[in-house]
């Protein structure tokens, strides 16, 4: 009796000397162009699609507002790192009647639904901030306006400032957003936590402001959930304190932030991003480093 290997061995002898016609061979011929061009075209769709949405993200990034900047005695760096192309965290910089308005968000969601939702949300914190000035006021109106539009809007939290540069004061709403950090001169560390809601939650909530003052070598710093919550191969959480052992490192807000990301990222080790990052960083400078030279060699200059 002739064992399952041999069996098999006399079918495929006898499949492939088969001979193949001369139709059959242009059929197959036919076959695998048509097949190579439909991969062909699906590989451009796909080429496509990534250039569009690399292009959005770079948009996006754009519309969250400069990566550094010095006016007067303020100096300010901030970044954004989503975890797929486009972000759901944002952050935005305006000038109001002379006065600095700062925000950083979450809009909750990843990827393509949450960037889509972005340049609405931003584009109506705005308006309302421009309308009312007051921070507690404008998210109010915010709140109001997601609940009343019909559209079932993602949940989104927000921490929004008005600063007087010349005297540092400090007007802010948290709208359960992780509380910014200020971390004064004399190293006390103060939580920013005054304001309300979730936008877009429960209809009539109540938003109130917070106020402090920002003084001659005081850091504020905001950020977003991803980078507390980011965890590392043993499911250990980054948290609070890592982060503001990152912060405490010398320099400026620009190697503040690097400093915070290059800590997050070595923390993470293997580990992927479950989420967005989003990190802002204010610095009133001291009268001894507004007269310390820059990396260029140049010296810092109040605009």
């Amino acid at each position: 009796m002739a064992s399952v290997a041999q069996i098999r061995e006399e079918f495929r002898k006898k499949r492939w000397s088969s001979p193949v016609t001369a139709a059959g061979s242009k059929t197959i011929s036919r076959g695998r162009r048509a097949l190579e061009d439909q991969l062909a075209s699906l590989k451009q769709d796909n080429d496509d699609l990534n250039r569009a949405l690399y292009e959005a993200a770079q948009m996006q990034r754009r519309l969250c507002g400069p990566r550094h900047f010095r006016t007067g005695s303020y100096e300010f760096a901030s970044e954004i790192f989503p975890l797929r192309h486009l972000s759901g965290d944002f952050i935005s910089v305006m000038q109001l009647e002379g006065d600095l308005v700062f925000m950083l968000g979450d809009i909750a969601g990843k990827g393509l639904m949450a960037g889509m939702w972005f340049t609405h949300m931003v584009g109506t914190i705005r308006r309302e901030v421009s309308v009312h000035g007051d921070p507690a006021t404008a998210l109010a109106a915010v709140d109001r306006n997601l609940l009343i539009s019909g559209v079932e809007f993602p949940l989104t939290t927000l921490f929004l400032a008005r600063l007087d540069p010349v005297t540092g004061d400090l007007t802010y709403c948290n709208a359960g957003h992780p509380p910014a950090l200020l971390i004064h001169d004399d190293g006390d560390l103060e939580e920013l936590n005054q304001g309300g809601r979730v936008l877009g939650v429960i209809s009539g909530s109540e938003f109130v402001n917070g106020r402090t003052q920002l003084t001659p070598g005081s850091t504020l710093l905001a950020y977003s959930d991803g980078i507390t919550e980011c965890r590392n191969d043993s499911g250990v959480e980054f948290g609070a304190e890592r982060l503001l052992s990152a912060v405490a490192e010398p320099g400026g807000p620009s190697a503040m932030l690097f400093s915070v990301l290059a800590s997050v990222e070595n923390f993470a080790g293997t580990r992927h991003r479950e989420d967005d990052i989003a990190l802002m960083i204010l610095r009133r400078l001291g009268d001894c480093e507004m007269d310390m030279p820059e990396r260029d060699g140049s010296k810092r200059h109040a605009a």
